[in-house]
């Protein structure tokens, strides 16, 4: 399943007008005539952070609100891949790395087992944190005589440079534990519920760099919604919000590109390439929401030396299928979907917060619960969605 056709690309202001800046745009935004309310989702945990960082929602018309999206990927991964990273360390002789917020990913075990991959270094496992895919090959080169394995989740931004390093040539002791996820898919999967929790998208400026903005063009095209592509300040968040606020009072829908200074037309084709040199696209599990169709990458056949799961054979009890959503008690999956905030989850600040995560939506930076506690947000609030924060 593939998006194509050219994004359409209407300027938010006049090329004679100058560019407002962010007090500007929030002047456009209160000036327009709002009779009723209207519900934003931003995709990214990037959009997330610099949304609640800026204090955008207590600026904007009380009429808007802005929905967190799907777009953590520490907090879609399955638990079941933490799972066996988890047992590999322990069952295997070998060095496990990844992206650092990936080591405190709880897993749902007995009590008393070690529940993250932090929790088995602490037990004598020899797991490292890397900031970049890089860093795992110079581990595999400075340990030529041990195994070592990448666990590598994330969405395309972050699966681009280890397509790269593939296609490069990686040690011959170094396997991949992929985890990888395209992004759009699960977008296409909420629109296509019967009730979608939005009326409008503000789509990832990172992806969107990397894959296109033709990619969303099927938000307009398919769903009559309006969307726009932004960027992490608020002068692009806010250029943004108004153009789809203002497509949604004009009743015409198109996808507008309020971040071009990096986005453009056809996205990165190197990036692109390698993606498609490296992997194939496949039906994956997301934590909490279940498969859905073409949103995962897997290696391709040649490839199959570094699949780690294939190197080591590595049995995974078939009882773990039942073991593999969120903790008992987390409402994760609820938070991803957009169905409610993150402070109505019952667990929020209580059994759960960034000390103490009890779900994976309050470890990544771009978990919106982590990122609603570091704004300061602590208490939780009984309403569900549809009330406005």
């Amino acid at each position: 399943m593939k998006r194509s056709g050219q994004a359409v690309a209407e300027r938010t202001v006049s090329a004679a007008e100058p560019i407002p800046d962010a007090r500007g745009w929030l002047e456009r935004i209160h000036a327009l005539p709002l009779t009723r309310r209207v519900r934003i989702m931003n995709v990214c945990g990037g959009h997330e952070r610099s949304i609640s960082m800026a204090g955008l929602r207590g600026a904007l018309p009380s009429l808007i609100e802005l929905i967190p999206g799907p777009g953590c990927p520490v907090c879609v991964c399955p638990e079941e891949d933490v799972h066996a990273a988890i047992q590999l360390v322990f069952n295997q002789d070998i060095t496990l790395v990844a992206f650092g917020d990936m080591l405190r990913v709880p897993a749902n075990v007995p009590k008393g087992e070690p529940r993250s991959l932090q929790e088995a270094h602490a037990a004598g496992g020899d797991v490292r944190p890397i900031a970049s895919p890089r860093e795992a090959v110079k581990i595999a080169q400075q340990n030529p005589d041990r195994e070592v394995v990448f666990f590598a989740a994330g969405f395309e931004t972050t699966t681009a440079p280890v397509a790269a390093l593939l296609v490069e040539g990686v040690p011959p002791n170094l396997s991949l534990l992929l985890s990888g996820r395209r992004t759009w898919p699960a977008v296409a999967l909420l629109l296509g519920s019967e009730e979608p929790c939005f009326d409008a998208l503000i789509a990832p400026g990172h992806v969107s760099a990397v894959m296109g903005p033709e990619e969303w063009n099927f938000v307009p095209a398919e769903h009559g919604m309006p969307a726009a592509v932004a960027g992490f300040e608020p002068v692009s968040l806010l250029a943004a919000l108004y153009s789809v606020l203002r497509q949604h009072l004009a009743g015409r829908s198109f996808l507008d590109n309020c971040y071009s200074a990096v986005v453009k037309r056809g996205g990165n084709p190197t990036a692109r390439q390698l993606l498609d040199r490296a992997f194939d696209t496949v039906d994956a599990n997301w934590r909490g929401i279940g498969t859905i169709p073409a949103s995962g990458f897997a290696l391709k056949d040649e490839l199959a030396q570094v699949d780690t799961l294939r190197r080591f054979r590595l049995d995974i009890d078939e009882r773990r299928k039942r073991a593999g959503q969120m903790p008992p008690g987390c409402d994760c999956a609820r938070v991803v979907l957009g169905k409610i905030y993150p402070n109505q989850c019952a667990l929020y600040g209580k059994a759960c917060t960034p000390r103490r995560p009890v779900g994976p939506c309050m470890v990544s930076d771009e978990g919106a619960c982590r990122i609603w506690w570091s704004s300061g947000i602590r208490e939780g609030r009984g309403e569900r969605a549809g009330s406005h924060y």
